[in-house]
């Protein structure tokens, strides 16, 4: 095959990838489509990078990568838990960053670049760099592995980085305007070193209840910078997956920032407020009232409505199946069931939805809080399964909390509310909720397996 023959295979293959990532995308949006829109995707890519790693390498040697790539990537995916997806979904931003760092760095060391390829390179190392340590430390506090926040000494300092990563940054795209006497020769290896410690003092800061809009801000510029780093190599099919995933990713964040009713500025340099300043937090609760499974049960039993509204601690106990598996039994004795999702519910977006389709329920039973908070007052039962934030009526009823104005799903406003939790701690925003101390509410503490395990039993015994 000669060189004119293998570009128009090259072409041809990126278009048909491109397709398949538009297409598996389009299909991502229903639950009965989403498997094959993953798929389709896939193959997508796996098209683009064989055609693209034949192009530069030794057809061989690209075969032994894509197959040691593959195998890594599916031992992984088998291995991982699914409340470890979120953690996953967070290296997987951060490689993509790093991917795209290393390929700005590259075409720099090339030489004979261009203005607008001098400028494309530093903004792909900047973004790939702080998409890749940034990633680390979302990974890091998401796994509860670091606890650092705003305010501490090392978080200050690494913000004091992220500062001078940015003046630097400046500096370095400005080198083709400014005098040889202005330019030092290590100026592009310590944008290098700076770029990394400013991811770090980009999430650092960052509450973990605010983790899900960070993610999802994260994927945005893995996105972006891949998009970058396809115009760098003028590789057409880099740039629009990159531009894909940038455009997805911004969008989502956006509705995820607006699900907190928050803007992006203030999740990424404000953050919640402190939880002192909650009034409710000031002031004596009440008392709280345990339950049984036996007593919950009778009052299930008899309930002609119930909404379940799922959190992280459901992930952290897998109880999914549990929970799919007493909704039909709910079923089956007359009663309505529907699932109250939250879009912030969990450490990533969409957390709920996916672990409800991993357990086969239904997407049209699942609902939104807008679609379920006017009719909440005729919900018998909402079940609360390891849920914190998202149900706590300070965002609606105190002004001086925390995360007042925050839409949530408004089960206290159900006739009976179950809360399973393990303890009476505070959710990821560190607000104490009321929720637990109101006259409708009922605790049911324990593991939230094995809580939802004993119901299922009496429902069949």
């Amino acid at each position: 095959m000669n060189m004119l023959d293998f570009e128009i295979v090259q072409n041809v293959s990126y278009i048909i990838a491109s397709a398949l990532f538009i297409i598996g995308i389009k299909r991502l949006g229903k639950e009965s489509t989403a498997v094959s829109g993953n798929f389709m995707s896939a193959c997508g890519m796996f098209l683009a990078v064989a055609v693209t790693a034949v192009t530069f390498v030794d057809p061989k040697i690209a075969l032994i990568g894509i197959a040691l790539g593959a195998l890594i990537g599916s031992v992984i995916a088998l291995k991982v838990k699914m409340t470890s997806i979120p953690e996953m979904v967070a290296l997987f931003n951060g490689f993509g960053g790093l991917a795209t760092y290393m390929i700005a760095w590259s075409e720099f060391m090339n030489g004979n670049l261009g203005a607008a390829q001098h400028v494309l390179i530093m903004l792909t190392i900047f973004i790939g760099g702080v998409t890749f340590s940034g990633s680390l430390i979302a990974y890091g506090k998401l796994a509860e592995k670091i606890s650092l926040g705003k305010g501490h000494v090392v978080t200050n300092i690494f913000v004091l980085c992220l500062y001078a990563a940015l003046l630097f940054l400046a500096f370095s795209i400005a080198i083709p305007l400014l005098p040889e006497s202005m330019i030092f020769t290590n100026y592009f290896f310590v944008l290098l070193g700076l770029t990394l410690l400013a991811g770090l003092g980009f999430v650092l800061p960052i509450g973990g209840g605010d983790m899900p809009v960070v993610i999802s801000l994260l994927n945005s510029l893995s996105g972006i910078a891949a998009a970058f780093a396809g115009l760098l190599l003028l590789n057409n099919v880099l740039i629009v997956a990159g531009s894909l995933v940038g455009a997805s990713g911004l969008i989502l964040t956006v509705i995820m920032a607006k699900a907190m009713n928050r803007s992006l500025g203030n999740i990424l340099f404000v953050g919640y407020a402190s939880a002192s300043s909650s009034s409710a937090q000031a002031k004596e609760q009440g008392e709280v009232k345990p339950i049984t499974t036996d007593d919950a049960y009778l009052i299930l039993e008899n309930a002609s409505s119930v909404l379940v509204v799922p959190g992280y601690g459901m992930a952290v106990a897998q109880a999914q199946h549990v929970v799919r598996e007493l909704g039909e039994l709910l079923e089956e004795n007359g009663t309505e069931v529907k699932y109250g999702i939250h879009p912030v519910a969990g450490r990533m977006p969409g957390h709920m939805n996916v672990l409800l389709a991993e357990a086969n329920v239904s997407y049209d039973l699942l609902v939104e809080p807008d679609d379920v908070n006017p009719s909440m007052d005729n919900i018998d039962v909402a079940i609360v399964i390891g849920a914190n934030d998202v149900v706590n009526p300070s965002a609606t009823e105190e002004p001086g909390s925390p995360i007042y104005g925050m839409p949530i799903v408004e089960v206290h406003n159900a006739k009976t509310v179950f809360v399973l939790k393990r303890s009476m701690s505070s959710g990821f925003a560190g607000v104490e909720n009321p929720l637990f101390f109101r006259s409708n509410t009922r605790m049911l503490f324990g593991d939230a397996k094995a809580s939802i395990s004993a119901l299922v039993s009496e429902f069949k015994d």
